[in-house]
């Protein structure tokens, strides 16, 4: 599916998710696999649960609940990378071993007086 398409269902749902077990009615489920899971055996789970579409690697024919993609870890990078370029806010990236957690609080505690922030709650 074109990302312009796939961004514009993206925008229809109410949140996005990877995991059945938490779907929010009006959600976006994508089914990534794992080295002990595979998402997309919980799909239809997903879709019954609350999510209003899945996108898949494999589907039941016929259904616009599903999204047939090649690779659902790509289509969610391809999908976030294009919805970063939609809404253009700037982006801080901090990788490492040690300490990430501890530098993003500090980097909002800093920031947050003079500037709007969103950042992730504990170390998610």
């Amino acid at each position: 599916m074109d990302i312009t398409a796939l961004y514009k269902i993206f925008l229809e749902c109410t949140s996005v998710t990877t995991d059945s077990r938490n779907c929010p009615e009006g959600s976006l489920f994508i089914a990534l696999k794992g080295d002990n899971f595979n998402g997309n055996a919980f799909a239809t789970k997903a879709l019954e649960s609350g999510s209003n579409y899945a996108i898949v690697e494999y589907a039941p024919a016929g259904d616009p609940h599903y999204i047939l993609v090649d690779s659902c870890l790509h289509t969610l990078q391809e999908l976030a990378n294009y919805h970063r370029r939609q809404i253009g806010t700037r982006i801080i990236g901090i990788t490492g071993t040690n300490g990430k957690t501890t530098t993003k609080e500090l980097i909002a505690a800093v920031l947050s007086p003079k500037y709007t922030i969103l950042y992730t709650q504990g170390n998610l």
